[in-house]
C-alpha cells in the first residue's frame, strides 16, 4: 500500500476532524439531549435518597404525591431525551457514513485520478464498512461527554454526602480510563490489521468470481480456491486476535467498573454505620453506585470506539489522500469526432499511427490480441498520459489537456468484458435515466430476442454480473449500452466474439447504419464488422502494416486473408 502523502502525516486524524466538524450541530443538539438523559438518570437515585430523608419523616400524602410526580418527571426526562437524543445522532451518522462512501467510490470509479495500490474488493471495504466506523465518531464524541456528565452530577451529589464518596469516584474513574487508553490501542492497531486482511480476501473473492468460467475450463478452480483459503484463513486469525482483545477489554472494564460501585457501596456503608451520613444518603449513595454502573460502562468504552473510528479513518485515507496519477488539463474537445493517435508506444505496441476522421467507421484487424488490448487502454485512460509514449488527440485536442469528465463525455470505450449490473435490462443499458435511444441500441445489438422473451421486456430483472444470461446475451447487452450513450467517439473492442455467425452479421449492419454520421473505431477479427467498416487497419507486431478495404486486403494479403478468415 502506498505511504499516505508526506504533507499530511496524520490523514486519518484529518478525515475524523472533518467529520465532526461538519456534524456540529447535531453533535451539539445530540450532546444536550444524551447530558440530559444522562442527568436524570443520575438524578433517580438522588431522588430516591431525598425521599427517604424527608418524605418518610413527614409521613404526609403530599409530600409522597410531591415525590412521586418528581420522579414520574424524572423518568419521562429519561425517555424522551434518550429517544430524540439518539435519533439526532444515528441520523447524522448515517448521514456522513453515506458522504464518506460517496467519497471513496467516487476515487475509486476513477483509475487514473489517483494511484491507489488497492483492488476493487479492499476499496468496497473501505467505502462501507470502514466509513460506517469512521462515522461512528459522530455518536462518539456526545456520548462520550454525556457520561462525564453522569459520573460528573454523581460525584457532586456524592461529595455533598461526604467527600470521601466524591473523591472515590473521581479517582476511581480517572484510574479507570487510563488504564482502558492504554488497552485501545492495542484495539485500533489489531482492528486496522483485521480490516486490512478482510479486505484483501474480499478482493480475492471478487477476482474469483470474475474469472470463475476459465478457471473451471482449464482446471485452475482448486488451486484458486486453495488461494482464497489461504487469504480467508488469516482473516479468521485475525479477527479471533480481534474479539480476544475486545473480550479482554470488555471484561476488564466491567471489573473495574464493578469495582469501583462496590467500594463506593461499601464506603458510603461504613460511613452510615459510622454515623456520618444519614440513612437518605445511604440509600442515595448505594443507588448512584448502581446507576453509576452504565455511565461508566459507556464511558470506558469510547476510548476503544475512538481507535476503531481512527484505524478506519487511516484506511480511508488510503484512497482518499492517494496522490494523483496524474493532472488532468481543463480543456474540452473542439466540436465534431476526430481521433488521432500519433507515434503510440506502449506495451506491445511500438508506433502506432492513425486517424478516424468524424463521422467515419473503421476497423483495426490487430493479429496479436495484446496489441488491441494496450490500444483500448490508452483510448480509455486508464493509462496515464505520461505512461506512454506518442499522442492521443480527441476532438483536435491532446488527452493530456482535457478533463477526465470531457474525455469520458466525449469518447467512450466499450470493453470486450463490459461489466453487468444487478438491476433490470434497461438500467443497464441507461443507468442515467435519459431514456432516448434504447430502442434503437436494442435493436442495433440484437438484444430484441431476449427483451421479447421476458413477460416484463426491458424490466426483466438481472442478477449481479449478468448471472441469469448466457455469455452471448451479456455481451448484446454490454453493446447496447455504448450504443444507447451515443457519444460523438465510440470505440468497441471485439463486441461479438460469444455470438453466432449469423447474429454477428446483423450487428455488423446495424451498427454500422446506427452509427452513421458519428465516429466509430472496432478493434475486430470478426469478418462481418470488418466489412461493414469504411476501412480496415492491420495492426501486426505493434504498427500499423496495411490499410485498405476489408474485401481488397482479402484479395490482395494472404496475411490478413488467414488472420481473419473463418
Amino acid at each position: 500500500m502506498k505511504t499516505p502523502d508526506t504533507e499530511h502525516p496524520r490523514p486519518g486524524a484529518a478525515i475524523l476532524r472533518t467529520a465532526l466538524r461538519r456534524n456540529i450541530g447535531a453533535m451539539v443538539a445530540g450532546t444536550v439531549l444524551m447530558g440530559l438523559y444522562q442527568a436524570a438518570e443520575t438524578a433517580f437515585p438522588i431522588a430516591l435518597g431525598l425521599i427517604v430523608e424527608h418524605t418518610m419523616q413527614d409521613r404526609s400524602l403530599g409530600s409522597l404525591g410531591v415525590s412521586i410526580g418528581s420522579l414520574a418527571v424524572i423518568i419521562t426526562t429519561v425517555s424522551l431525551s434518550w429517544r430524540f437524543g439518539m435519533r439526532v445522532l444515528q441520523k447524522a451518522n448515517t448521514t456522513e457514513a453515506h458522504r464518506w462512501r460517496v467519497r471513496v467510490a467516487s476515487c475509486g470509479l476513477q483509475p487514473v485520478a489517483r494511484d491507489v495500490d488497492l483492488k476493487s474488493g479492499e476499496i468496497l471495504t473501505i467505502a462501507t464498512e470502514d466509513a460506517d466506523q469512521t462515522a461512528d465518531i459522530i455518536e462518539v464524541v456526545p456520548l462520550l461527554i454525556s457520561s462525564l456528565v453522569a459520573v460528573a452530577v454523581a460525584a457532586v451529589a456524592l461529595s455533598l454526602a461526604d467527600l470521601r464518596l466524591g473523591l472515590l469516584v473521581i479517582v476511581g474513574t480517572v484510574t479507570i480510563l487510563t488504564v482502558l487508553a492504554v488497552m485501545s490501542r492495542r484495539i485500533g492497531a489489531s482492528t486496522q490489521e483485521q480490516q486490512a486482511r478482510v479486505a484483501r480476501a474480499g478482493a480475492k473473492v471478487a477476482d474469483l468470481i470474475i474469472g470463475l468460467r476459465p478457471l473451471h475450463g482449464f482446471g485452475g478452480n482448486h488451486a484458486a480456491f486453495g488461494s482464497y483459503r489461504k487469504v480467508s484463513t488469516d482473516a479468521k486469525r485475525q479477527a479471533i486476535t480481534v474479539a480476544r482483545v475486545n473480550g479482554v477489554y470488555a471484561g476488564t472494564a466491567l471489573a473495574l467498573n464493578a469495582v469501583l460501585a462496590a467500594a463506593v457501596s461499601l464506603t458510603a456503608g461504613w460511613l452510615a454505620f459510622e454515623g456520618r451520613i444519614t440513612i437518605g444518603e445511604l440509600v442515595m449513595a448505594v443507588g448512584l453506585a448502581q446507576f453509576i454502573m452504565e455511565p461508566l460502562k459507556m464511558f470506558s468504552e469510547m476510548p476503544k470506539y475512538v481507535m476503531i473510528a481512527r484505524a478506519s479513518a487511516e484506511r480511508m485515507a488510503l484512497v482518499l489522500t492517494a496522490p494523483p496519477v496524474t493532472t488532468p488539463g481543463p480543456e474540452r474537445p473542439e466540436p465534431g469526432g476526430d481521433l488521432e493517435v500519433e507515434g503510440l508506444h506502449h506495451g506491445t505496441l511500438r508506433g502506432v499511427d492513425f486517424t478516424v476522421s468524424a463521422g467515419e467507421f473503421v476497423a483495426i484487424a490487430a493479429y496479436q490480441p495484446r496489441a488491441a488490448a494496450d490500444l483500448a487502454a490508452v483510448l480509455s485512460v486508464n493509462v496515464a498520459p505520461h505512461a506512454y509514449g506518442g499522442v492521443v488527440r480527441v476532438g483536435g485536442r491532446e488527452i493530456a489537456d482535457l478533463s477526465i469528465e470531457a474525455v469520458r463525455e466525449h469518447l467512450l470505450v466499450n470493453p470486450y468484458d463490459g461489466e453487468i449490473f444487478a438491476g433490470t435490462l434497461r438500467t443497464n443499458i441507461d443507468p442515467s435515466g435519459t431514456g432516448r435511444t434504447i430502442e434503437a441500441a436494442v435493436e442495433a445489438s440484437m438484444l430484441t430476442d431476449v427483451v421479447a422473451l421476458h413477460r416484463e421486456g426491458l424490466d426483466y430483472a438481472i442478477r449481479d454480473r449478468g448471472a441469469n444470461l448466457s455469455g452471448g446475451q451479456r455481451q448484446r447487452l454490454s453493446l447496447a449500452r455504448a450504443l444507447a450513450a451515443d457519444t460523438d467517439v465510440l470505440v468497441l473492442h471485439d463486441p461479438t466474439t460469444a455470438v453466432d455467425a449469423v447474429t454477428e452479421q446483423l450487428i455488423a449492419r446495424n451498427v454500422a447504419k446506427l452509427r452513421r454520421g458519428r465516429t466509430t473505431l472496432v478493434l475486430t477479427s470478426s469478418p462481418a464488422l470488418l466489412d461493414a467498416a469504411d476501412r480496415v487497419l492491420v495492426l501486426d507486431e505493434g504498427v500499423i502494416t496495411a490499410e485498405d478495404t476489408h474485401r481488397d486486403l482479402l484479395a490482395g494479403d494472404e496475411a490478413y486473408c488467414r488472420a481473419v478468415a473463418r
